[in-house]
Parts: structure tokens; sequence; C-alpha cells
């Protein structure tokens, strides 16, 4: 069956789908439409239609998807506007700027009938997928904290990511990614406490960086940071448990797992380590610890609009469901708060 999908807004993360989608056989791209007239010429320049508004595009008949790609904060009108037209609706994250409009995007959806989502497109990237296979291995032993964070030092784009009404900071931008993640590694887990911290060492409007600290049912703790002003990255992942270690340094996959052997050293002989001796911290022995290579996951991308195209079959459910999406958008509200309040802020019973 063939899709046709009209993209609202055709900057740079549009432009990203629109590649994508060039690659696939049964979806096309019926048109765009943009508010900006040289996006508009560029958009005619690769050979696309455009349509003359935004009620031009909602009213073609050919099409059954529509791709959001604007600023944040016009996700929800046109989200609400297209499933009013009989539209499916894919926006970019995060999909809105409060659980609120959420809410009220998913009420529209139900009243509607029309397909909601979002491109949470970070499900798929292989240094995440290697993280979940080594803990779904139990290659560690007991879990006990993750460490998940993304660092750049070129500050904020300068764009509408700089400005608060449009939805801009950082725990909207990157955080989104990072905390739908970590919710989808921790399963079923209750989150109890969230205790967060945000940066304004570029912007004093938005956040440019934030660290959050999350504590789960089980006793598992993970710290999730975002920053743009770190000029030393450090790893994109750090996972701790009982027997092990693993290391992701970037998305490249540079990095290893450290485990235990079995072997048990009884009589550790302290060592030297600046002004004084330890044996707490002495290096384990070459025979009791391992280290091997990372297990590669390869994924495709492009299994999100395989999946929204088989929902909009009925052959498949949605790989991202709107509760996930709910729980990520209050779990980034309770950062907010935390951060703004400096207190430890209760998340679920």
């Amino acid at each position: 069956m063939k899709h046709k999908i009209a993209i609202v807004g055709f900057g740079g993360m549009a432009e990203w789908h629109y590649q994508e989608i060039q690659t696939m056989d049964n979806l096309d791209i019926a048109g765009i439409w943009d508010i900006r007239e040289e996006r508009r010429e560029y958009a005619r320049e690769k050979g696309l239609h455009v349509y003359k508004g935004l009620e031009d595009l909602l009213a073609d008949p050919e099409t059954d998807l529509v791709l959001i790609a604007t600023p944040n904060d016009v996700h929800k009108p046109v989200a609400v506007a297209a499933m009013e037209a009989g539209k499916n609706v894919i926006s970019e994250k995060p999909i809105t700027l409060s659980s609120g409009d959420l809410q009220e995007m998913w009420d529209a959806s139900v009243r509607t009938g029309r397909f909601l989502t979002v491109h949470q497109n970070r499900r798929w990237d292989e240094d995440f997928l290697t993280v979940k296979k080594i803990l779904e291995e139990g290659k560690l032993g007991e879990l006990f904290r993750l460490e998940s964070r993304v660092h750049g030092s070129r500050g904020i784009p300068g764009d509408w990511r700089q400005e608060k009404e449009h939805g801009g900071g950082m725990i909207l931008d990157w955080g989104v990614h990072l905390l739908d993640q970590i919710l989808l590694l921790s399963g079923n887990v209750s989150l109890r406490r969230v205790y967060a911290t945000k940066t304004h060492v570029t912007n004093q409007l938005v956040d440019d960086g934030f660290r959050a600290e999350l504590e789960f049912e089980n006793g598992v703790s993970v710290l999730v940071e975002v920053g743009t002003s770190n000029f030393v990255s450090l790893p994109r992942w750090y996972v701790l448990g009982a027997n092990g270690t693993a290391i992701i340094q970037d998305w490249e996959l540079h990095g290893k797992i450290v485990r235990a052997s079995g072997v048990d050293e009884k009589d550790v002989a302290p060592v030297i380590t600046a002004a004084g001796l330890t044996k707490t911290m002495a290096p384990r022995r070459d025979d009791s610890i391992f280290t091997e290579e990372l297990p590669r996951v390869e994924s495709d991308v492009r299994d999100f609009y395989k999946n929204v195209m088989a929902v909009l079959e009925g052959r498949e459910e949605s790989l991202i469901r709107l509760p996930e999406v709910m729980r990520v958008m209050k779990l980034m509200e309770a950062i907010e708060k935390s951060a703004d309040a400096g207190e430890v802020v209760a998340f679920e019973p």
C-alpha cells in the first residue's frame, strides 16, 4: 500500500526526513509548507510540491500522513488541526511543551480516530541498543548505577531553541531523548525521586544544560546529563553492575566491558597512591578480571516509518505509545520543578 506524507516546516530536521523517505518504496512526499519563502523556494528546487498554505496542505485528499517539523510550540495546534482534517500525525520531538498540551492532542486523536505519534528516533541509536543488550544479557550482574550523557561545546544553536516561548532549552531538546531511553531501560519499575539542576552558561532565558539524578524503586540510581559548554566530553554511557562495568565513549561505540572472572582476591597488596597507601583502591590482578568488546546491535531508523505505515494498515501496534510519551513529558516537568525549587521531587507512587 502506498502512503503519502505532507510536511509542515521544512528546516534541517525535515530535510533529514526527506532524505530518509527518498529511500523507501511505499512512502512518497506529497508536498511541504513552510512559513519562510526561502525554504519554500528550496523545496521547489528539489522538485517538491509547495502548498499555498497550511489549509491547502490539510485539504489535500491524497495525503494520509502529516509530519510536523516546526518549532516546538507549533506542534500542538498543527497536530490538532491535522487530525480534525482527517490526517494521521507524526510530530517531531518533543511532541509538545507540556503534559496538559499532550493530553489535548491525545484527546483529539481519540475524538477523531486518527493516529498520533512522535518521532523518538533515538530509540534506534545503536549505543542505546547496545546498553539494552548488555542489561538484557545480565553481563554485569545486578545493575546499581547507570549514567547517560551528551556533551557539546558550542552552546545552544542560534535559532528558536534559545527562546522559551518556542520551547527552547536542552531539557526539551535532548532531555526528551535521554529520558525516553532511560525509562525504556527501566521497564515497569517505578521512578521514586528526581533531583535536578540546570545551567545557564550561554543563555539566561532557557537552560543550556542540566543534570538529573533519578532514583528507582529497585534501588538503581541514574544520572542523566546534557551539557553544551563541555570542551572535554565525558562518556556517553557508564554502566555499573555488581560484577562488571561497561563504558561507551561515543556514538561510534568506542568502549569496552570489564568483568570479574570469578577468581577471589583474598590477599590484596596495598599500593602507593600519591602521598599514601591504599588497599581499597588497589587495582585488580589480571587473573581476576577480563575485558571484552561491546556487543554490536545494528538498527535502521527507517523502521520507525515502517511501523507507522503498518499501524495505519492495521498490521502492527505502535512502537511509540502515548502513555510512554506522557511519562517522559511528566518527567521533564519534574526535572524543571526540581531545578527551579532546588528540591527533591517525588515522581511516581
